[in-house]
């Protein structure tokens, strides 16, 4: 049960490091050295890159994650934390799910047809619900920790 342990918080890491480092240190960066055209044109080749990548982390995460619980005997005999720990991730899978039908792929079509307007109105959505997953990505990250050093 180790590896599949490993391969979720990999994938985990990869999730929420990946939207820490978009927000935090790509978005200021791209702030300061672009204008607005060349800004949403590098948004949305670093959004086709990453969130490929977080489909597939979701669907590794999912995988473990329920095949954890199935090796522990089921939802009945698992941990409070680790019933929390599924319900947050639902929640970011949900936001994360909004953030790419409901924003990306409008905002992507705006950047290919350059209406940089509205482009930048989805950005703005954009970057409100990434600070919203990568919270809850933190409290469940921490969940997880808290939970399993408690017992």
């Amino acid at each position: 049960m180790i590896v599949f342990k490993l391969i979720h918080l990999l994938a985990v890491i990869l999730w929420v490091g990946g939207m820490f480092f978009a927000y935090v240190v790509l978005r200021p960066a791209a702030v300061d050295v672009l204008q607005p055209p060349a800004r949403l044109t590098l948004w949305s080749s670093v959004f086709r890159r990453f969130f490929a990548w977080v489909w597939g982390a979701l669907g590794i995460i999912l995988v473990t994650g329920l095949y954890i619980v199935y090796q522990m005997g089921g939802m009945a005999n698992v941990s409070h934390h680790i019933n929390l720990m599924l319900l947050l991730g639902l929640v970011m899978t949900v936001i994360y799910s909004y953030v790419f039908f409901g924003l990306y792929v409008p905002f992507d079509l705006h950047v290919a047809k350059s209406h940089w307007k509205e482009a930048g109105e989805l950005l703005g959505k954009i970057r409100k619900m990434v600070a919203l997953n990568l919270g809850v990505g933190a409290v469940t990250i921490c969940v997880a920790v808290v939970g399993s050093a408690l017992g």
